[in-house]
């Protein structure tokens, strides 16, 4: 009679990440490094120096808060498209307050940051108890922003006065610390903050499930429209911040400003998708993704592009980023990207693999 075999005798084969995995995680951190060199190379004397560095830190650090915001709702399933929208009416009512209506600015920062709040939280009802489609609450909602916002200013600009604005306001954004731009710090602070509570806290769990598939997170007892709301509360609040910081960078109240940063907030998000988590918004990703154009951008401005090359530039990698998220997306639901840890044959029925439901 043999002895049956000992349980530890046959080794469980590990996990292996396939390198295609490895690519699709890491190939935009890859392609950011490849063209600064690129841009290095071609141009020595003007890339890659102190000062392009601090103007990508400084001057991306609004379009990256907005696409941080972006990411948010994404996550859900939904769509914020009254993002620029809110930036506009923010900043121009930052300004209202403090230069016409004599406000502090410390005060009216926190009003203007509880009206995005309170614009996030008619998105999200809008959204889920109004049952409207994300892409139409939202463009409604931004178009009645548009609308207050050219109520406030009268269709002009909201210019300070002799003695401008407080010089601590607009340190908010002229600042640095450490020789680096205070936003950029700012910046770094709302991503790790978005990163924790998305990948490590049961909410950011329960948000990719809602987005992933509503139905099995109201069965397993999450709340998918009190979810949505908190994202699009979350967002309103962030777009309000960036608003403030726009105040603090421009100086003069322009109200049809916000429009140019929805794109770019956009393809930063949807980029950002195909990053570090591929096939799931994450701010990291997101993150990465804007520094990526930033670079792309700065590069293509000092080699002398004209104009029409920005909004080229953003439209082809929106398409782009689309169609690798959705790429993306169906490899993580097939199970591509997984090794199975044990030699025990498939089931014979089930639902595939699926690593992007985490359950809370």
């Amino acid at each position: 009679m043999t002895a049956p075999p000992s349980p530890a005798s046959p080794s469980r084969p590990r996990r292996r990440t396939p390198a295609g995995h490895l690519v699709s995680a890491y190939g935009l951190p890859a392609l950011g490094v490849v063209l600064f060199v690129l841009f290095s190379l071609m141009l020595p004397h003007t890339f890659p120096t102190r000062d392009t560095v601090q103007s990508l830190l400084s001057n991306q650090s609004i379009p990256a808060v907005l696409a941080l915001a972006a990411t948010i709702p994404i996550v859900t399933g939904a769509f914020d498209l009254s993002l620029g929208y809110g930036l506009g009416l923010a900043h121009v009512m930052v300004l209202q307050l403090i230069v016409h209506e004599g406000w502090p600015w410390p005060g009216a920062c926190l009003v203007v940051a509880a009206g995005g709040a309170a614009v996030g939280v008619l998105n999200g009802v809008a959204v889920e108890f109004g049952r409207i489609d994300s892409f139409i609450a939202t463009l409604g909602t931004g178009s009645m922003m548009y609308a207050v916002t050219g109520w406030v200013t009268g269709g002009g600009r909201i210019v300070p006065g002799p003695r401008g604005l407080p010089a601590a306001f607009t340190d908010l954004y002229d600042s640095r610390f450490l020789g680096v731009p205070v936003p950029a710090f700012s910046v770094l602070a709302l991503a790790v903050a978005l990163w924790l509570t998305l990948e490590r806290l049961p909410l950011g769990r329960s948000l990719y499930v809602v987005g992933s598939n509503p139905r099995a997170a109201e069965l397993v007892g999450i709340p998918t429209r009190r979810y949505t709301v908190y994202a699009f509360t979350a967002s309103g609040l962030i777009v309000a911040c960036a608003g403030v910081l726009l105040a603090a960078q421009q100086q003069i109240g322009n109200p049809s400003v916000g429009l140019d940063y929805l794109l770019p907030a956009f393809v930063g998000a949807l980029l950002g998708s195909t990053a570090i988590r591929p096939g799931r918004p994450n701010a990291l990703g997101t993150l990465v993704a804007v520094a990526v154009l930033a670079v792309g951008l700065t590069g293509i401005g000092q080699l002398g592009a004209d104009f029409w090359t920005v909004p080229l530039f953003y439209g082809g990698t929106l398409l782009l980023a689309v169609g690798l998220a959705g790429y993306s997306a169906r490899r993580l639901r097939t199970g591509a990207a997984a090794v199975p840890d044990t030699p025990s044959p498939p089931p014979a029925s089930g639902r595939d693999g699926d690593t992007t439901g985490s359950t809370p």
